[in-house]
């Protein structure tokens, strides 16, 4: 029999669990809690019994996170986070300090099949889906090591979110439990390279989150070059989900659009972007690339950046210049497990 993962549940969830093997529900909402305390083993749990705690121990484990490594920035205090699981592998998240509060980016997936060529986390492929409880299981780690509440998360690192959706649609149950992390869904955010048939399946799940598109081009032609999912999807199938999601939830989209020197950051891509994103409840997020060692892709100049935004501005879009965070600790996704790696 497979051991029920105590973290990758809801309050509810441990309550019926505890109910089906013979024990009264109020011991689930006690042991909810102990998770949330930080407790990491059944032992920790000092108010349930000795006799509780050994039935358990037959049905049940903990998921456990270690660090294995992590660096600050001396630069803005990011912190970047290896995290070695249970069978050995490794995954990022990375902390950043706002005047708003912590904010997390954390991984969902060992690796990323997706393929996208200016990204580090995809060079060597998907080793495997995380758990739920593994995704929790970074914020709870991250907020135990800086001893402060982390108020909002970015599901953004190593992984396609929506490559793994049934487990991100249970952490997204867990994450925002009273009694537990109680992260707000206004305070989440999921990234998406595009996969547009898991996008409606998020959408008609109706949370107030916050949706970001990884669209990198204006034109499918050129999102066909860095992009593979661009061959099974297309920009206006994209579109065409995305106003679903607005008229689900009411919630903006962010459109990512890293900038590629040569590539993707003339005026005429400006304008043809501008002009696709008409009319959309939207933002776009404009990245200046990051340097990959295997790609050899650069960074506009900065006056180059500025037009582009300027741009979508003047044509009624809504954009900001991403702030670059932990640069001196290779804080972009994917880029430190591979060097370590």
């Amino acid at each position: 029999m497979e051991r029920i993962d105590l973290k990758s549940l809801t309050e509810d969830q441990t309550k019926e669990f505890i109910k089906s093997i013979g024990e009264k529900p109020f011991r689930g909402a006690q042991i909810f809690k102990w998770i949330y305390k930080g407790a990491q083993n059944l032992e920790q749990m000092t108010d349930l019994s000795k006799e509780l705690r050994g039935k358990l121990d037959d049905f049940t484990t903990i998921a456990n996170l270690s660090i294995y490594k992590k660096f600050s920035s001396k630069i803005d205090g990011t912190i970047k986070y290896l995290f070695s699981l249970e069978d050995k592998n490794i995954i990022e998240s990375v902390m950043m300090k706002y005047k708003h509060g912590v904010s997390v980016c954390i991984s969902t997936q060992v690796g990323c099949r997706m393929g996208c060529k200016f990204c580090a986390s995809t060079i060597d492929g998907l080793k495997r889906n995380l758990k739920s409880s593994e995704m929790i299981d970074q914020i709870l780690k991250i907020q135990s090591d800086i001893n402060q509440r982390v108020s909002n998360v970015v599901l953004m690192g190593s992984g396609e979110p929506l490559d793994n959706f049934e487990q991100v649609k249970q952490f997204l149950a867990i994450v925002n439990e009273k009694n537990g992390l109680n992260i707000g869904y206004r305070h989440i955010t999921v990234s998406t390279c595009g996969l547009v048939d898991k996008m409606y399946k998020l959408s008609d799940l109706k949370l107030p989150i916050n949706l970001a598109i990884s669209l990198h081009a204006a034109t499918d032609e050129k999102r066909k070059e860095i992009m593979p999912i661009a061959n099974a999807y297309s920009i206006e199938d994209i579109l065409k989900a995305c106003r679903y999601h607005i008229e689900k939830t009411n919630r903006r989209i962010t459109f990512e659009y890293s900038l590629i020197k040569g590539f993707n950051d003339s005026k005429e891509d400006a304008k043809l972007l501008a002009q696709k994103l008409k009319g959309l409840l939207c933002h776009v997020n404009l990245i200046p690339v990051n340097k990959i060692d295997e790609r050899d892709y650069k960074k506009p100049d900065i006056n180059d950046i500025e037009t582009f935004k300027k741009i979508l501005k003047k044509n009624n879009i809504e954009a900001t210049v991403r702030r670059s965070m932990g640069s001196d600790i290779q804080g972009a996704c994917g880029q430190l497990r591979r060097r370590n790696l």
